[in-house]
């Protein structure tokens, strides 16, 4: 599922690895404004910690890699050192986090949609849901589970959670979300979480291409992919 020049022969997945806020629900690095606890299996809909400051100007730009990308995307090569396919015109805020490089958020200008890539601490994508999905986080309001896929073929160790949720803390009200987390491991031989948000009411497909499209030039901090 995971493709495209920045990728070819690299098994890429993603892992989110959440952290739990502190106002009650869990919003983890995939799911919340903001992470500052190393508990990389709360999706983004979780607790909060602390929330994510104002959209910064950083010193990322737009990769030179030359992936076939959908209209209205780049593949941008961010501060924090990977390159992922982002929208075009989407704002870029970070978190620190206590494991691997800060939680990078971005989201569309409305802050309806929104795209979450962090680093998890969990010893394989597996392991990292099935911490997520145990009593042991706290989940969003209206959690719901809609699947689990174990995505390892070979080489490849890879795990997809897609779930609705009623809200997420520090996130606009826009009904029912719907998110799309994938954790793997990448060509640097960590685990890397990336994650889709969005409404739920304008169907599931496009959370589902966005994190597509995100990870088809996914390339690990400081290392060399494609060709």
């Amino acid at each position: 599922m995971v493709g495209g020049a920045a990728v070819v022969g690299v098994a890429v997945g993603l892992i989110v690895t959440f952290v739990v806020r502190d106002g009650g629900g869990s919003e983890g690095r995939a799911g919340g404004g903001s992470a500052s606890v190393s508990a990389s299996a709360t999706p983004s809909d979780s607790g909060t910690v602390s929330e994510p400051g104002a959209p910064e100007t950083p010193s990322g730009s737009p990769s030179a890699l030359t992936s076939d990308l959908p209209a209205g995307f780049e593949a941008y090569d961010d501060p924090e050192g990977f390159t992922i396919a982002r929208p075009t015109g989407w704002t870029r805020t970070t978190v620190a986090s206590q494991f691997g490089m800060d939680v990078v958020h971005y989201r569309s200008p409305d802050g309806e949609r929104r795209l979450q890539v962090f680093e998890v601490s969990e010893s394989s994508p597996a392991a990292s849901h099935e911490l997520f999905l145990s009593d042991a986080v706290p989940k969003a309001p209206g959690f719901t589970e809609l699947s689990l896929d174990n995505l390892g073929d070979g080489d490849f160790a890879g795990s997809r959670l897609e779930y609705l949720a009623d809200s997420i803390k520090g996130e606009p009200d826009v009904g029912t979300w719907h998110v799309v987390d994938e954790r793997f491991e990448a060509a640097d031989g960590k685990i890397y979480a990336v994650a889709a948000y969005g409404a739920d009411a304008d169907g599931r497909d496009d959370e589902r291409e966005l994190l597509r499209t995100a990870l088809s030039a996914f390339c690990p901090p400081y290392t060399t992919c494609g060709g």
